[in-house]
């Protein structure tokens, strides 16, 4: 081999080590810009998929799916509604703890399901909620986690408790964000994705 070649085969070489270099700083990039993102979910997700190409693509995933849905704002009349439904179930909590928990996970789905996010199950609606508010999607599986111990009938009151401020910490951003993006969608209130402070609804 002629030290030309040699020197030919040594850039190439070269080239490679820097190729692979930039391939591997981007991915790293990457899962640090997921990781930021998604929090905690990011290592929830890690941890269930065991390989974290796996994880990262389901986490992609999820944006490409929710951001291809048409998430509408809420019409003063179902702001109200919901608002109403709201207190009454809170004030049902008092006699029957059980049976407010349970009407509130059914709300939360009602909300989003008007709101435009699929009809699904828990997985799917967690899932989609941790894209754009990742930190009330935590609220949504806690509560949800209470309420299926309920079916057995072995969740105690305060765990109960527990489960309503989750899920009012929720509902709050989903008709608050609801109220919001409907105001951007009359050229009234400018909004962004997830911008929506949590803040308890009013009484």
């Amino acid at each position: 081999m002629s030290p030309n070649e040699i020197m030919i085969l040594a850039g190439i070489g070269a080239a490679l080590l820097v190729a692979i270099g930039i391939w591997f700083a981007l991915r790293r990039k990457h899962s640090e810009t997921l990781r930021e993102h998604y929090g905690e979910e990011y290592d929830r997700t890690l941890e269930t998929h065991h390989s974290r190409s796996d994880a990262e693509a389901d986490l992609e995933a999820r944006v490409k799916r929710v951001h291809e849905l048409e998430i509408r704002g809420l019409f003063p009349g179902e702001r109200d509604r919901y608002l109403r439904e709201w207190n009454e179930l809170k004030g049902v909590f008092v006699d029957s703890p059980a049976e407010a928990v349970l009407h509130a996970d059914r709300l939360v789905t009602e909300v989003m399901v008007t709101r435009g996010y699929p009809m699904g199950d828990f997985q799917r609606h967690y899932e989609d909620l941790t894209v754009d508010h990742g930190d009330v999607a935590c609220h949504y599986r806690d509560a949800h986690a209470i309420c299926e111990k309920q079916t057995s009938g072995s969740a105690t009151t305060e765990e109960l408790r527990q489960a309503l401020r989750h899920y009012e910490a929720l509902v709050t951003v989903l008709i608050r964000e609801g109220e919001q993006r409907r105001g951007e969608e009359e050229g009234q209130v400018p909004v962004s994705r997830g911008s929506t402070p949590e803040r308890p609804l009013a009484v």
